[in-house]
């Protein structure tokens, strides 16, 4: 019964997907799926989807077998529910952001104000050398620790072997996996993950702006391992193969399931680089190759710790922005002024804001989500073995965020 539901939950996202280039992110199932022709009407894709929704309220207790058909059952209505709220959007429904993501996502992110900034803002100027603005000397400072175009590529492939090594150690990959890695300009986000199923993935990095040292690590574990790549795999492997689930092989992007995706993606970073090993591995290894003096690491990574404490400031300026507390040049002045965002930077972070509207939640509270989740279970920083184990688990299951909190 779960198996016909989930066809029709993956052929109706595939028909999203014709009205709206950025629904689908990822398909690898039954390519007999795929719609053909012109996109049916939003209308009849609401009357589709309001039917399925109707299909799994009707299902009885007697249907959930386990505990992870449970789970499955409740990804299936919250991901169709989510569906019908972007065909009311495509339909040119507007909602404000906290409504937005509520319905999209799952989740609203906690509201911040300046003052939430001020005291890591004091500290970074402790510590920041020079005089003058402070996003002025932040930027100056960041601009030593920049990887030279030609060298970007031996850098984050160091990086990507070594998130790769310390996640197999761990983890149960797929001995087939594999991934390839694409340099494109003229996006709005710095990297991405495209899921090619069959445990493939491609792994583009977005060189219209400067790559600093610190980002080699973080791309390389959050779209590739233990992020966005593990994270597909697990799903592969766990429950398109091993459960024979198929609405598995489609990832709406605008849906719950992305806020487990970026919050895993950007706690699997911690996962697999504990501060002090991070720190280390950059120094010792990535320095070299990037052409920087190993001397100045640790004075960088205490600074992008502060910055990285200011990441709400990107999620309020979108939420500002989005529902017109700002225009765009506030919205700039914000995220240079809180969140610490060279203007270039901030100015391509507004280019998301305007594709990709309340995602921006996904990597900050999704982050804090699965991080506390984690840590319930016994994950915390002092039981790494334990910390990559839930992890694991968390990976290959279909928990969605309201399910975080339990």
């Amino acid at each position: 019964m779960l198996n016909s539901i989930a066809e029709r939950y993956v052929r109706l996202v595939l028909q999203i997907g014709q009205h709206d280039a950025d629904y689908v992110d990822a398909f690898y199932g039954n390519p007999a799926w795929r719609p053909s022709g012109s996109p049916r009407p939003l209308e009849k894709l609401v009357a589709d989807v309001q039917d399925i929704r109707e299909t799994l309220v009707d299902l009885t207790l007697t249907d959930i077998i386990d505990d992870m058909t449970g789970l499955r059952l409740e990804y299936l209505e919250r991901q169709t529910s989510a569906a019908e709220a972007r065909l009311d959007m495509l339909a040119g429904r507007t909602l404000s952001f906290d409504a937005e993501s509520e319905q999209l996502y799952d989740a609203v992110a906690p509201r911040r104000t300046e003052d939430d900034f001020r005291r890591t803002l004091d500290e970074l100027d402790r510590v920041l050398p020079g005089r003058g603005e402070l996003v002025d000397r932040y930027t100056a400072f960041r601009q030593r620790f920049l990887i030279d175009r030609a060298r970007l590529d031996r850098v984050f492939r160091r990086a990507i072997d070594e998130c790769r090594e310390r996640t197999r150690t761990h983890l149960p990959l797929p001995g087939s996996e594999s991934f390839s890695i694409e340099y494109v300009t003229g996006q709005s986000w710095s990297a991405y993950n495209w899921y090619q199923g069959n445990f493939t993935s491609v792994i583009q990095l977005n060189t219209d702006l400067p790559i600093t040292i610190d980002r080699a690590v973080d791309l390389a574990a959050h779209e590739g391992y233990p992020g966005h790549h593990v994270y597909q795999c697990l799903l592969e492997q766990a429950l398109v193969r091993g459960r024979g689930w198929p609405e598995f092989t489609v990832y709406p992007l605008f849906s719950p399931q992305s806020l487990v995706s970026e919050g895993t993606a950007n706690f699997g970073v911690d996962v697999a680089f504990p501060a002090e090993e991070r720190l280390a591995f950059e120094r010792d290894h990535l320095y070299e190759l990037a052409g920087l003096d190993p001397d100045s690491a640790s004075a960088f990574q205490t600074s992008q710790r502060l910055v990285d404490d200011l990441a709400y400031a990107g999620t309020e300026a979108a939420r500002r922005y989005l529902d017109g507390d700002l225009d765009r040049d506030g919205a700039v002045e914000f995220l240079m002024r809180w969140s610490m965002s060279p203007r270039d930077r901030a100015r391509q972070r507004i280019a998301f804001f305007d594709r990709y509207r309340s995602y921006v939640i996904n990597y900050t509270l999704g982050k804090e989500l699965v991080s506390a989740y984690i840590e319930r279970r016994g994950g915390t920083p002092d039981r790494p073995a334990v910390r990559w184990t839930e992890f694991g688990k968390l990976l290959a299951s279909p928990r969605l965020p309201s399910g975080l909190s339990e």
